[in-house]
């Protein structure tokens, strides 16, 4: 059972977005791996961009 885990930073992803991330990284185990779609689990957590760093220092991103 594939647990697929992606972390994004909270700017504004869109259902459809996140539709595509999970049919995306779920054909990518099934094509890869050989998994199963029927049990590979996606989860998509949104971090605020504040708690984000990237080189560094603290990513301030895009949000106001």
């Amino acid at each position: 059972m594939p647990y697929i885990n992606i972390k994004v930073t909270d700017e504004q992803v869109t259902q459809e977005q996140k539709r595509q991330l999970i049919a995306g990284a779920t054909q990518l185990v099934v094509d890869v791996l050989n998994k199963n779609p029927k049990t590979t689990h996606v989860v998509i957590d949104e971090v605020p961009v504040e708690n984000w760093g990237v080189n560094g220092k603290q990513y301030l991103g895009t949000k106001k």
